[in-house]
């Protein structure tokens, strides 16, 4: 049991030193620019130590986003009420600010929309508008709502986040709102 703990233990100092020295060299260069050598060495850790954990540098940069972004859509999958849901967003996005802004610099952007479309298929595959009843008409709905949901979050950040979270959920909620709507409306022709 003890070298099972200690072997964790490893583990998760090697990913967090990856993770961080990953971190530090987007903060120069742009992801496709750095190499899993520059990385172990910036790291203190072998490249078995990487291989171990991940397959590639986009690996990192998801296992560093995911448990955070599945978090937040955690308090919206479990309907945590609003104050508590808003605090938890304020805390991501004054952890994340900067991560984020990065990824958009330096060309990872597409891990982080991934990892968003990914949560929003989640949670609408369990709130689904009673008008999408077909398969099609579901996937392609999932679709436009992350696309357009994450288009909202990414200017907001962007831009210099100059609305309050509040304000920003408010809008959200309003634009999926009319968009179920629609839906329902075309539902009962």
């Amino acid at each position: 049991m003890a070298a099972t703990k200690h072997a964790q233990k490893i583990r998760e100092d090697s990913t967090a030193y990856l993770t961080t020295a990953l971190l530090q060299l987007l903060e120069k260069k742009p992801l496709a620019e750095i190499k899993v050598t520059e990385l172990v060495t910036r790291a203190g850790v072998s490249r078995m130590a990487f291989y171990r954990n991940f397959d590639t540098l986009a690996d990192v940069l998801r296992a560093y986003f995911a448990p955070r972004m599945t978090r937040l859509f955690d308090d919206v999958i479990t309907q945590v009420p609003s104050p508590a849901k808003l605090g938890d967003m304020q805390q991501f996005f004054a952890e994340m600010g900067h991560a984020l802004h990065l990824a958009e610099k330096r060309n990872y952007e597409y891990i982080v929309q991934q990892l968003f479309a990914d949560n929003m298929v989640r949670y609408y595959q369990l709130t689904l508008p009673t008008g999408a009843d077909d398969a099609g008409m579901q996937r392609y709905w999932i679709r436009f709502m992350s696309a357009g949901v994450y288009a909202i979050w990414r200017e907001w950040l962007l831009s210099g986040a100059n609305e309050t979270l509040d304000e920003m959920h408010e809008l959200i909620g309003k634009l999926q709102r009319a968009t179920l709507a629609v839906i329902e409306q075309d539902a009962d022709r």
